[in-house]
């Protein structure tokens, strides 16, 4: 699956289409912020720690039956989502 294109970009994560409509990549950084975002600075490896979290808590909703956009882990900072509309 490649990236193509950023959608959006927020305090520490990133979407972004792919070759195949039918999935996103999300993409967790290092960043952090601080006081409403007037202090920010990179955190090593805080992209990749939440991104297994968040990996963690999808796996574990698809054990309990609740099905999630969650696909796979693609690296230590990426995952790929079904695209949704809302």
């Amino acid at each position: 699956m490649e990236k193509i294109k950023q959608i959006t970009s927020g305090k520490a994560k990133s979407l972004y289409t792919t070759n195949d409509s039918n999935f996103l990549v999300m993409e967790f950084r290092d960043d952090t912020s601080a006081f409403d975002g007037k202090k920010t600075a990179a955190l090593e490896n805080k992209g990749k720690v939440n991104n297994q979290f968040n990996a963690f808590i999808m796996e574990y909703l698809a054990t309990q039956n609740i099905d999630t956009h969650f696909v796979k882990l693609l690296s230590n900072t990426a995952v790929s989502y079904t695209h949704l509309t809302l």
